[in-house]
């Protein structure tokens, strides 16, 4: 058995590759291993709010690290072993924030899957994901009919997984008779070959089949599982022609998850495929500020703003930086100052990957599956012209490249034909629907 010192430390270094500077001094510093028992390691924290943390966020990595390094390992438990010192005054209303955390097993059903803090009361509207909203709420009005199925897909991060289970729960609530049940693809494909295993197979396939709602998410996944995709496709139908709900999510668009069997594109393509993209500086400001007002935190007109600003795609790391900010607010008793909430964002945050211009021409090429080289070309070939002033209106929007800079770029235009160029795009986004979905793949793979 690996000394606790020593163990404790190779965890330690794992875990801190794998999370931000901020969460893993805020979380993990004052720990340590008490003792190894039965394969039980016991973890001294320092108070009940770092147990209920590391407990509902950090549980898996950690036993994960514990069983890499440490033979027999098979559970973790925290145990509070060192009480706060009376003048760090500000860490007691920490308790009242506890219960505003994310410490979703508590509130996840166990018959359904569903979390019940996954509401539409919750979940904030901006431009960016009405659509995607608009469509759930008619599933909800017409469960079985309206938008079946209703496949929504989105970069990491967008509320593709709230949206979707507020469904779930607003359909339970509102429908008691109906049986909804959540569930990942991957949980899915377990739940199948653990059947075929146990020759259980006939009773997978009946347990699937009596929910009157389905909601899977991150069908990515299925991606390459050709038994799972068939076994799929057939209980697609099986609920379907029942007028049962299903409702999918994915990461990208299902024309675009490599290996997926094209049956099953089109059996999404029969309902309503929408997507969540990104949220617009105003949407990220409104998150905040629900989220703040749900934790009963107040902040700052210009510190919503620099957060909104510096966090530009994802909803869920927005939450955590607004998580860490209140927490170390608390913990000081006192409001941050802008350069102390620069710091938490600069530890936190990922810097941005620089793209270049070849880059996206390179992915736009790609895309279209047209040669690179026609692009800066001269030509005015149907094919090549839209690639091309998607391209420009990439780098504008994009890279905020100039005009003059852009032209010279692409084979030395004059300005003003990168300038129609980008309204053209911008015009045709007001009502084209096939290429607001190619700008999204594309800035996706980019």
């Amino acid at each position: 058995m690996v000394e606790d010192k020593k163990l404790w430390d190779r965890v330690l270094v794992e875990m801190e590759l794998g999370m931000s500077k901020a969460n893993f001094t805020t979380w993990l510093k004052d720990t340590c291993i008490i003792k190894q028992e039965d394969g039980v390691v016991y973890l001294s924290v320092p108070n009940a709010f770092v147990k209920d943390w590391l407990t509902n966020k950090f549980h898996k990595p950690i036993l994960k690290a514990l069983r890499d390094f440490g033979e027999n390992i098979r559970s973790v438990e925290y145990i509070v072993t060192k009480e706060l010192k009376k003048k760090d005054e500000g860490l007691k209303k920490l308790a009242a924030f506890n219960n505003e955390l994310p410490l979703s097993e508590h509130y996840i059903n166990k018959e359904d899957n569903l979390n019940q803090r996954y509401t539409f009361d919750s979940f904030v509207i901006g431009p960016f994901n009405e659509i995607a909203y608009a469509a759930a709420q008619a599933v909800i009005k017409k469960p079985g009919t309206a938008y079946n199925p209703l496949f929504i897909y989105g970069n990491t991060g967008h509320g593709k997984t709230h949206l979707i289970q507020s469904i779930g729960n607003y359909i339970k609530n509102h429908y008691p008779s109906k049986k909804v049940h959540y569930v990942t693809s991957e949980k899915y494909v377990v739940d199948y070959v653990g059947s075929m295993q146990t020759n259980k197979i006939n009773q997978f396939k009946d347990k699937y089949k009596k929910y009157d709602v389905l909601i899977m998410d991150d069908i990515q996944f299925l991606s390459n599982k050709e038994k799972s995709q068939e076994e799929l496709f057939h209980l697609f139908n099986n609920l379907y022609e029942d007028n049962k709900q299903i409702v999918f999510s994915s990461d990208k668009h299902p024309n675009f998850i490599p290996n997926l069997e094209d049956r099953l594109k089109s059996r999404f393509s029969q309902g309503m495929i929408v997507d969540i993209p990104a949220p617009d500086h105003e949407s990220r400001a409104a998150i905040l500020k629900t989220k703040a007002r749900q934790n009963n935190f107040h902040l700052e007109e210009d510190i919503i703003h620099l957060l909104a600003s510096e966090l530009e795609s994802n909803i869920r790391e927005l939450e955590g930086i607004l998580n860490a900010v209140i927490c170390q607010s608390q913990v000081k008793g006192k409001d941050l100052s802008v350069m102390e909430i620069k710091n938490i964002i600069k530890a936190s945050v990922k810097p941005k990957k620089t793209v270049s211009a070849n880059d996206i021409i390179k992915v736009v090429a790609n895309y279209y599956n047209i040669e690179e080289d026609v692009i800066y070309n001269k030509t005015r070939r149907k094919e090549v012209v839209r690639p091309r002033q998607i391209a420009m209106y990439i780098l504008r929007e994009d890279c905020n490249v100039s005009y003059p800079s852009i032209g010279q770029k692409l084979g030395g235009r004059d300005h003003t034909t990168v300038i129609h160029s980008c309204e053209k795009i911008k015009d045709g986004l007001k009502n084209d629907t096939s290429l607001m979905e190619d700008i999204t793949q594309i800035r996706s793979m980019l």
